[in-house]
């Protein structure tokens, strides 16, 4: 055989066997992409972002893997959706949202409550994913003048500034369209109030407003910054306020919220996010959502 004949044979059969090598590797991917009924699905990925250091709504373990509450119902949706694959990188919360707008990441959870300005910038599915239960910490020796946010409320109680930015402002003001006696909302400059507990106590407002993980925390928690206030504050729930993962706008991810929907109501009804919630939290946090 030629020189030139022995290297087109040769080509020939290296052709060959790389082709079979090609088909083998796309008849796997097919057969992993192909649903129950035997059609090939498309699988798609999506990127997912959350807070690294929210506990324990959405955290990376010492272990560097992503968990929390919000996470784990994710996870249960990912096993529901067949036609999509999730991803999950834990970040700060401006790079979340930094990242959500510009296409980055096209799932954020972050324990976030729905707001017309987040619904403007991102798609906010149907259904919730999880639950902040929010409240009032008061000084103990109120605990029975102020049962609950009615009574706080018809006894004038003064609530410590809250920032026109943050959500709970917001809830407030929601409170005070319906009420007999609104509560007086004093604008705050700062998004954190830091002195909040201390002021409670001085006696220059009777509450502070709070998240209820916040509250266990910062006074409960032996390493809390404000434990030494334990036995003198105590706390109230007013409601359950739902949170939504934000979802980054595009053709895409429009369909997705709508299988997400889907999806969340199944876990909901097979009580699998009431399993979630009572390891995450130790209640149900949706017990506390009244609207």
């Amino acid at each position: 055989m030629s020189k030139k004949k022995w290297i087109i044979a040769s080509g020939v059969v290296v052709a060959i066997i790389a082709a079979t090598a090609i088909g083998r590797q796309l008849t796997g991917k097919t057969e992993k992409a192909q649903s129950a009924s035997g059609n090939v699905n498309k699988v798609t990925t999506l990127k997912v972002a959350h807070t690294q250091n929210y506990v324990p709504y959405d955290y990376v373990d010492k272990n560097g893997k992503s968990d929390g509450f919000e996470v784990a119902v994710l996870k249960a949706v990912d096993k529901k959706l067949k036609n999509y694959k999730f991803t999950y990188t834990g970040t700060s919360d401006e790079d979340l949202l930094i990242g959500l707008e510009s296409g980055k990441y096209d799932i954020g959870t972050k324990g976030a409550w729905y707001t017309p300005e987040r619904a403007k910038k991102f798609i906010i599915p149907n259904k919730a994913i999880g639950a902040s239960v929010i409240g009032f910490a008061i000084r103990k020796k109120d605990e029975t003048k102020y049962k609950d946010i009615d009574s706080f409320a018809n006894s004038g109680g003064k609530l410590v500034p809250i920032s026109p930015q943050n959500g709970q402002y917001n809830v407030i003001q929601e409170y005070n369209k319906t009420a007999k006696n609104p509560i007086k909302l004093t604008e705050s400059e700062s998004f954190s109030v830091a002195d909040a507990y201390a002021w409670v106590l001085e006696g220059r407002y009777d509450a502070y407003f709070s998240i209820k993980l916040s509250f266990e925390q910062a006074v409960k928690n032996e390493n809390g910054a404000y434990h030494q206030y334990a036995d003198q504050l105590t706390w109230f729930p007013y409601k359950g306020i739902e949170t939504y993962p934000l979802i980054h706008r595009n053709a895409t991810n429009q369909a997705f919220a709508k299988d997400y929907d889907k999806a969340i109501k199944v876990l909901k009804k097979d009580g699998t996010i009431a399993k979630l919630s009572k390891k995450y939290f130790g209640e149900d946090v949706f017990s506390y959502v009244t609207d």
